[in-house]
Formats: structure tokens, sequence, C-alpha cells
């Protein structure tokens, strides 16, 4: 029950905070003129709900346990939408999800100890592609942290190098202005992840709840707007350029800049290459569009990289899935890069005008600076390339055989690209990013820095439940779908249309075929039809052997959801269209080669130029 108190200003300069009863009888007695202002009393708990209505969270994921039952207690009768899932690596995932589909703060809460602990791999995920989380853990009482107490862990010296920032709140009177500098820290600036550890003692404990209106921070002070000198001589250097190239990252979509890219582009007629998480940030049925870049880009892309001479690099950070040997990455450009972490600046690959500020910020400035251009002979040379080295696979008319390009052609066809694609990681992740023509930004998500199998289903439910009127699909694999499998539950209970579609070759797919390659087909521990009694050395998959993966039909049934299995390519439209018309979550396991691999491939230790395959 919500208690009050009432702050009285005396002769404005004194504040008093007393009951009522004894406030009246002081005024009084002493004839003193007095300003009431009604203050509410709350617990932490209701702190903490309170605090995050504030912030207009109205989603939230996570798991109970003992020392987060005064959050959930509140949490009963309040107007946020809680989603249980059955693994707290599976509530950091979803807030994560939703907070990269929406541009809002992902949250979610866990127990202390162990549920605290399984968070780690979400907020390392969510560090290394820069998304806000703000995630709320339990923490035994303060008066036993440090002696060793019943699931006790030191989630904050755990979780210092993989969040944004941490907080252990020691206060009740501290709680407010923690949540409201977390949501602040975690959504400005770079994004990323922010903990705060919530002892028992603190959310049972009751002070005067007043949210602040601002925060004051004064080390943290992002720089948003770019050095106009810097952005002159950008321009400069844009008009002057020959063959320019626009390298975009995941920067450009965390600040919603997909609109200035597009203009910046075909006002100079610069081709337009994106990373992983930069996927629809430009169209990629536009004729400036190279699509991806890097290990597993097109061919054409990577070969622009080769022979630019003018590399603008806009919200990317040049890792090494992209640049490959740093030697020869874009050896014959000048650069720009433009970023909000000042940081990135020329920590991978040293360049010629660093900008910092926020990318649409800095794209606003320099557009108008920037002359109209046609196209001409790079673009020529670009075409060239298109034509001679366009995205392809074997067979990819005549087999008989589910190729699992042609399910992510498929799958496009039958959405229009209008669909969001989650993605776990591997050989499925790089198919997905392939041979899906995205258009709209926000609408793959993947996890790209850490590359976390498991991620893509536990994320989509944080996706739909942020999108409910758009169509969201799981791209998975044999392996990584049984890393958070449990979550069909979670979209059972609560009916979440999650679609799931897994490339089934029933092995760890991307590391066979790394085997393959480079370790003359020694498949070692990644054939998930292996079992006790198999031959010791076994070289190449056979069509006999034992099944020792899951019948995934059977186990979405045990949780009454839809499912069907598809071995032929004939099967694969229509198998694809009865999925989406399903009111609720579906699976389909798409049997595929056990040894298609993904191409084009940078092999190790090489130049992004010196490609195999594709």
């Amino acid at each position: 029950m919500l208690k009050r108190l009432i702050k009285v200003c005396l002769k404005d300069t004194y504040v008093i905070t007393f009951p009522w009863i004894l406030v009246r009888g002081f005024c009084f007695l002493y004839n003193i003129p007095c300003e009431v202002i009604f203050l509410t009393v709350l617990t932490g708990a209701e702190i903490v709900v309170q605090s995050l209505i504030e912030e207009k969270v109205d989603t939230v994921f996570g798991y109970p346990g003992g020392a987060v039952i005064p959050i959930y207690d509140v949490l009963y009768d309040a107007p946020i939408k809680h989603y249980l899932t059955r693994h707290e690596q599976a509530a950091i995932h979803a807030a994560d999800g939703y907070a990269r589909s929406t541009g809002k703060v992902g949250v979610c809460i866990a127990t202390s100890g162990p549920g605290a602990t399984n968070l780690v791999t979400g907020l390392a995920t969510a560090y290394m592609d820069s998304v806000p989380v703000v995630a709320l853990t339990g923490q035994v009482a303060s008066n036993l942290i440090g002696r060793d107490a019943f699931q006790e862990a030191d989630i904050r010296g755990i979780t210092l190098p993989i969040t944004k920032h941490n907080y252990l709140v020691t206060d009740i009177k501290d709680l407010a202005r923690t949540i409201k500098e977390a949501f602040y820290i975690a959504r400005t600036g770079r994004p990323g992840p922010v903990l705060i550890d919530l002892p028992k003692d603190v959310t049972l404990a009751s002070t005067v709840f007043q949210y602040p209106d601002q925060v004051d921070l004064p080390g943290y002070k992002p720089t948003y707007k770019g050095h106009k000198l810097q952005i002159a001589k950008a321009a400069n250097a844009i008009n002057n350029a020959g063959k320019p190239l626009l390298y975009v990252g995941g920067g450009a979509i965390i600040s919603g800049a997909a609109k200035e890219v597009r203009q910046l582009a075909r006002k100079g007629k610069i081709p337009v290459t994106t990373t992983l998480m930069a996927l629809g940030v430009y169209p990629e049925t536009d004729s400036l569009s190279l699509g991806m870049v890097g290990m597993h880009g097109s061919r054409y892309a990577n070969y622009a990289i080769s022979e630019t001479d003018l590399l603008i690099a806009v919200g990317a950070r040049f890792d090494d899935r992209v640049t490959g040997k740093l030697e020869s990455f874009a050896n014959k450009a000048k650069i720009i890069h433009i970023d909000i972490d000042p940081a990135e600046i020329s920590k991978n690959v040293e360049v010629d005008i660093p900008i910092v500020g926020n990318v649409k910020d800095v794209l606003q400035e320099l557009i108008p600076l920037v002359h109209e251009k046609k196209e001409g002979i790079w673009h020529q040379q670009l075409e060239q390339w298109k034509e001679k080295y366009p995205l392809r696979y074997e067979n990819a008319d005549n087999s008989e055989k589910v190729k699992p390009q042609y399910v992510i052609e498929e799958l496009y066809r039958l959405t229009r690209g209008e669909a969001i694609i989650t993605t776990e990681v591997g050989q499925n992740q790089m198919w997905a990013a392939q041979f899906y023509n995205y258009s709209i930004p926000r609408s793959f998500i993947s996890s790209g820095g850490l590359g976390t199998m498991g991620y893509g289903f536990p994320a989509a439910i944080g996706v739909q439940a942020g999108n409910p009127d758009r169509t969201v699909i799981d791209i998975a694999g044999d392996g990584s779908i049984q890393m958070n499998i449990q979550e069909l539950a979670t979209v059972a209970n609560y009916n979440l249309p999650v679609k799931i579609v897994i490339l089934n070759n029933q092995y760890l797919g991307m590391v066979r075929q790394w085997q393959e390659l480079f370790y003359e087909k020694r498949y070692s521990a990644t054939c998930l039809k292996r079992r006790n009694g198999c031959p010791p050395i076994c070289s190449s998959p056979g069509e006999k052997c034992p099944v020792m993966l899951p019948d995934f039909v059977k186990l979405t049934e045990a949780y009454g959801i839809y499912g069907k299995r598809v071995e032929r390519k004939e099967e694969v439209s229509a198998a694809l269209e009865e999925m989406l018309k399903v009111d609720g979550p579906a699976l389909l396991d798409i049997h595929i080669p056990a040894e298609e691999n993904v191409y084009p491939m940078v092999p190790p230790g090489a130049g992004i130029q010196e490609m195999i395959g594709g």
C-alpha cells in the first residue's frame, strides 16, 4: 500500500518531512506560513516498477527467483507486459531483439546467483553490437554480500568488461536516480547494456519517491555534432573522388540514419556496401547496392573495397570479418570515418578524415555540401563485376534436394521482403544475409560481434513482442536451435506467431565447412548424428548413419505448436506458404544437403579480394 508524507517548505528556506499531523501542529503553534507538497513513500520494489513506467517501458522479459520476489509482486498489478521465458539467457536475448527491432531500450529481470550469471552471454552479445538493454538483477541482502551467501554472485564484477556501465545499489535513496541514469547511459552515445544489481533489503526498504527530471553525469558527454571543418574536408574528398564507396555499419541503423545514407548515396551516385549489422539500411534491390562486404560478402563488394579511391565508413568499426588481411584492405583509398565513439577511430585501420559524432547528425550536415553526380566508368566496372560474379549456388535449378539458398529466396518472394528476419549463428545466418534482399532498417536481427549460437529464437520472441503486426521469422540451424529450444514453451504460452525455419544438415555446419576446407574433412565433434558405436574415424556423412537429432516436428507438437518436415524441393514453396498462414507459432524442419557450403568465402589470413567459391 502507498504511504504519504508531507514535504513542507518553511519561509521558502527550510524543508522538513514529517507525518501531516505533526506538521500542522508545528505550523499552528509558531504561526509559520508553509507550502504543503504531498510526497509518496514507496518500497524499493515499487520504485523499480514505477521508474520503469516513468521510462515508458511497456514490456519486460524475465525469470523470477527469491531475490526478486518483491519486484515480481509489484509487477503483478503493474501496467507492464511481462514475458516469462524458460531461461534467463533467453530473457536477455529477447530484450536485445526487442531493442534492436524497435529502437527502444530492452529490459530484462533475473534473480541473484545463477539467474544473474545466466545473463552474461546476452550482455556480451548486446555489448558487442551496441544494443541498449537494462538488466535488473536481484542480489542477496547487503549485510550478506561478500560472505558467500546462498545464491550470491559478484555480478557487477563479472560483467564489468561486457557492460557499458553497471551499478550495485546499496542505498534505497539512490535507486530512482540510478535507474534514470541507467536508461540514459544505455540509449545515448554509442548504446549498450547497463546492469543494475539490487540487494533484497534495498527492494524491501522504503523511502520518498521522486523520479529525477534529468541526468547530470559530468564525465559522460557524448559528442553528437561533427566538427564542421572535418565535415567540409569529407565533402571535398567526396566531390573529388573518382571511385567513391560507402561502407555502412550498424551505427547507421542505431542512429536512424537510413534516410540520410540513401540521400547521400543517390546524390553523389556513391555505391553502397554494408556490414552484417547494417543490412536494410540501403535497399539491396537498388542499382547502387553492392550488398554485404567481408568474409562471406559478395565478390563485387569486396572487389569494390579493394579498388576504391575513397572509402566512406559510416557507423562501422572495421571488424576483422570485414577487413580480412589489414595490409590489403582498401589500400588504394583515402578513408573517411564517421562514428560516435572516438575509441573506434583508427583503432583497426588508420583513417585520413575522422569525424566524431552521431551518424544521422553528421550526414545531415554533410549532404548539402556534396555535389550532384552522374554514374560513370566506376559504376560500369561495378556492373561488370555484378554480371560476372553474382551470388549463386550449384544446381540451383535442377537439384531435387532442397538448397538452403533456395529456401531463403522463396521466403523473400512470399513475404515480399517485409518480414523481420532473426537468425542463429553459422551457415544459416550467412545464407539469410546473402539471399534475402533487405530494404527496411531493423529487419535483420542477428548476433554479429559475439556470434552467439542460440540467439535467434529468443531474439525473435522479443522482436515479435515489440512488433506484433509484423511477420517474424527465425532462420535456424539444427545445432543452434537446440541451445534455447525450451522457448517453444514461451511462444506457445503467449501464442506469439514466431515462425521458425530450421535448415537441417545434421551438422554444426560452419565448423564442418572449415574442417572440410582446411582440416582435410576430419569432422571432429561436428556430426550431430554421431553416437557410441560409430566408427572411430569418420570423414564423410553416410545416408544410413543413425540420426541422434530430435524429431523437431514431434517436439513442436508436444508444445501444441504447428510443425512440418520438408525433404524435397518441390515441397518448399507450399510448406512455407502454409507456415506463414498459421495463426500462431509454427516450425518447418527443412532437410538440406549435409555438405552444402557458404560461398564466397575469404580464407583465414587472406585479403578480402582473395575469395574462394561463389
